[in-house]
């Protein structure tokens, strides 16, 4: 039987994937997830999972864990993925996105094993990007803007010189915003949803603080993102890039107001500087043209159905 590894399986989208590739049966799944981190996230199927407790950072036990695993596949998710933390420490966000990556590479390289391995880079690589280049294909210049951004780009670009240099089998994703139930209110539709369950619980009053509201964003369901993980990994051509999104951009003042429509409060908006980030990206809108062309692949959840189960599954744990 195939098998797989995913690092980060215990955070948001590694849970999601983990469930897609269990339910569908694609192989023996086993994950690492980092010292003390919480596994709620995969409660329902973590008994059907092969679990490590690892730090990426430990370059011994990385090797030791690739070891005993001897995957077929990789999926490579574990990262800081907070923009918000980058700016607050960005050495730490830094040297965590690289180093464990390059650890993980290392090991796979000293063992002579041959997965195909898929690094999960960001749309953010591409930064700042002029009206007239929207929507952004894989050929569109790379700007980062935040050293999250640029720790992304040094992933893609080490799974890139891997390929090149090493003749690995490595397929590259720079997925868009994806969002769901699980997420961390470190993201905005998480943050959104959560303190309208708050407000409406008596926890707080009803004045919602936000940040830049005027950015667009291109969301995807993380169901429907997951799915275009697997296809990748089983269509993906090796040393490839692929942008993962859906086509459609979203002002976050009209991604608010849907969330604000699904609550009977009264609630008053107010933004605060303190959640405005040193740059921000006005508008990232996918051109997903090359991922259906090679899987069809394209979304299949409607945003205001993802939005009103991320608001749900506030109301039941906040």
């Amino acid at each position: 039987m195939r098998k797989i590894l995913i690092t980060g399986i215990s955070g948001f989208a590694g849970s999601y994937l983990a469930r897609n590739l269990t339910m569908s049966k694609k192989g023996e799944v086993a994950g690492t997830y980092h010292l003390g981190k919480n596994l709620s996230l995969i409660e329902d199927i973590k008994n059907n999972l092969n679990l490590f407790q690892l730090d990426l950072m430990d370059s011994k036990a990385v090797l030791e864990v690739l070891t005993k695993v001897k995957p077929d596949q990789i999926y490579h998710l574990a990262a800081i993925a907070s923009s918000a933390q980058s700016f607050s420490e960005p050495s730490v966000v830094m040297t965590n996105n690289i180093n464990s990556q390059l650890n993980l590479l290392e090991a796979v390289r000293s063992l002579d094993l041959k997965p195909r391995i898929m690094i999960i880079s960001s749309a953010e690589v591409y930064g700042k990007v002029d009206a007239k280049d929207l929507p952004i294909d894989e050929d569109t210049a790379l700007r980062p803007i935040s050293p999250y951004a640029v720790s992304k780009l040094t992933q893609d670009f080490i799974g890139l010189q891997y390929f090149m240099a090493y003749s690995m089998d490595i397929v590259r994703v720079r997925p868009f915003n994806h969002i769901g139930p699980g997420q961390t209110d470190q993201f905005a539709t998480s943050a959104f949803a959560k303190k309208i369950a708050e407000i409406e619980k008596g926890k707080r009053e009803p004045v919602l603080t936000v940040g830049n509201l005027e950015s667009k964003r291109d969301f995807t369901d993380v169901k429907d993102m997951m799915q275009a993980y697997v296809l990748l990994m089983e269509k993906g051509i090796s040393g490839e890039v692929y942008n993962i999104g859906s086509g459609r951009s979203y002002k976050m003042s009209d991604v608010l107001n849907i969330l604000l429509s699904f609550s009977d409060s009264k609630i008053k908006v107010e933004v605060d500087p303190a959640l405005l980030r040193p740059s921000d990206n006005p508008e990232l809108l996918c051109d997903n043209t090359k991922i259906n062309s090679l899987t069809g692949w394209k979304p299949q959840i409607p945003l205001d159905a993802t939005l009103k189960e991320i608001l749900e599954y506030w109301r039941q744990t906040s």
